[in-house]
């Protein structure tokens, strides 16, 4: 950041007083310019054994398959967003069953609020952000074409979870490298 966003001054870093992290602040209007980890919501959509998932349309990771998943807008609650982001990029509408995952990024500022979501029916088809969606079977998920790490780690977990019969809350914070 070079400018403030309040003002147009020029910013510089320094910690403000009371605070202890280094921020951008204006010289001119004192405006403290914050940089907080961005919301993005996802959906594990299942239809029986099956979860669904899209091949990117856009970059990055254009070809790369992913479950539906985006930043959140204001004015609405994750689990809006979650099936939003169904909606747009699978064309399909799901119930949101229950929060599946809290998966942290703070290599990149972002943290993950992953959903399980059941379709109301099996319909669907490739958004505007899709080449390509399709359901899969637990045991054909492309995990050589996953997307991001985030999205390969949250889909181990919910084929472990579903392998047991049971799926709890997961929490972790998750790097660039893809899991084992």
């Amino acid at each position: 950041m070079k400018f403030c966003s309040s003002c147009g001054a020029p910013v510089s870093q320094k910690i403000p007083p009371g605070d202890n992290v280094l921020r951008f602040v204006c010289e001119h209007c004192q405006a403290i310019h914050y940089h907080n980890p961005k919301i993005v919501a996802g959906c594990i959509p299942e239809w029986g054994d099956d979860i669904l998932l899209c091949r990117r349309a856009i970059e990055p990771r254009l070809g790369f398959w992913t479950f539906p998943a985006g930043f959140m807008e204001i004015g609405e609650s994750t689990e809006e967003a979650a099936a939003r982001e169904t909606k747009e990029e699978a064309q399909a509408d799901v119930e949101i069953v229950s929060l599946y995952a809290v998966l942290s990024m703070p290599h990149i500022g972002q943290v993950y609020m992953v959903f399980r979501g059941r379709l109301t029916a099996p319909e669907f088809g490739a958004g505007s952000e899709s080449l390509e969606v399709r359901l899969f079977p637990r045991h054909a998920i492309p995990w050589e074409e996953m997307a991001f790490p985030v999205v390969a780690n949250a889909l181990r977990r919910y084929v472990k979870d579903a392998e047991e019969g049971r799926f709890s809350l997961h929490l972790g914070s998750v790097g660039d490298r893809m899991p084992e």
